[in-house]
């Protein structure tokens, strides 16, 4: 029984409030786990309220008191007492503007070494090049990239010129690009089953032609042309391969362990969730690349001007080490603060 309603509202309100607070934390964050000591709490909190309306319930004159705990009670009931259900349904923006670039960012050093391989191929690849032009033939497997780099400047700025090179074929052209890379992207993360050995090979064979190219097509003279067609879909397609290996060297380090002590089988289990969001990610941009290599790389001056491809590859790549930098940072900091 309550003697002094003035004070009991004194002594509790701070109760009142760090419950409210926990529930708006809640509702912000749904997918936050609390911890056990939070679970506690919470439900401390919840029984010490829900005894404080009952005592308040008794005095008609301080309804919006008793309408404040009935709210916040009912609030904590349904968070304590919730199956939760629907926190765990699949968002698809939230998955993909806060789960995935925090997923790539806990595993940057599987990245940085995916990123270190490739570029030591594109050394490579460049060097033998230089001293072996014949190694072309090797090297690039794609016959338009076989051939003197100026005539095939010529000829594709000649051809666009006249008519539209990719009528009627960019759809089926861009489809074709999305499943083609997407089949090596998804080889190159499946070699993480062979310790990594098979996934650091595939890098650097491709760092090799991607080296060998650049090469090419510099010494050439063709740098803008260079330039205007890779970047576009390139700052895309290349990072998500680079994503592949990432994905592909997490694996092969749930199988290695490194001295951990838990069983393969469960390193794998927690390796999975990750594996799958890097794999999903990376194949969301290579549809992007695909649409962009098919309806605007394949078209060249005068039909577009460099300049203007190699404005938008340079805005393209920009954006990418944002998203991946600082996307769902906040998420994590309030994350953080809560726990």
């Amino acid at each position: 029984m309550i003697i002094d309603l003035r004070r009991f509202i004194e002594e509790e309100e701070h109760y009142w409030e760090e419950l409210a607070s926990v529930l708006d934390r809640q509702d912000a964050d749904p997918l936050r786990r609390l911890t056990l000591s939070e679970v506690k709490r919470l439900l401390y909190l919840y029984r010490r309220t829900s005894a404080g309306l009952a005592k308040v319930a008794g005095f008609s004159a301080e309804t919006d008191i008793r309408r404040y705990l009935e709210s916040l009670v009912a609030r904590a009931y349904a968070q304590v007492h919730e199956v939760r259900g629907d926190a765990h349904r699949f968002r698809p923006l939230r998955w993909f503007f806060e789960v995935f670039p925090a997923t790539f960012r806990n595993h940057g050093y599987a990245f940085l070494l995916s990123l270190a391989i490739t570029l030591f191929g594109c050394a490579v690849g460049a060097i033998v090049l230089s001293v072996d032009k014949e190694a072309k033939r090797v090297i690039m497997p794609f016959s338009h990239l076989q051939t003197d780099p100026a005539q095939r400047v010529a000829h594709e700025e000649k051809d666009g010129a006249a008519r539209d090179r990719m009528e009627g074929v960019k759809t089926t052209f861009s489809a074709y690009l999305m499943t083609h890379n997407t089949r090596v992207s998804l080889f190159t993360f499946a070699l993480g089953l062979t310790w990594g050995v098979g996934t650091a090979i595939f890098l650097f064979s491709n760092g090799i032609m991607l080296g060998a190219v650049a090469l090419d097509y510099v010494t050439a003279g063709q740098t803008t042309f260079l330039l205007g067609w890779l970047l576009p879909h390139g700052v895309v397609e290349i990072p998500a391969i680079l994503v592949a290996g990432q994905a592909g060297f997490v694996l092969a380090g749930a199988i290695i362990g490194r001295g951990a002590r838990v069983s393969t089988k469960a390193r794998l289990r927690k390796a999975a969730p990750d594996v799958i969001t890097l794999v999903a990610g990376l194949i969301v941009m290579l549809v992007w690349a695909g649409l962009v290599e098919a309806f605007f790389s394949q078209y060249h001056e005068p039909v577009l001007p460099y300049g203007v491809k190699i404005g938008f590859g340079v805005l393209e790549l920009s954006a990418l080490v944002l998203f991946f930098g600082l996307s769902g940072r906040q998420k994590e900091a309030d994350r953080g603060k809560g726990e």
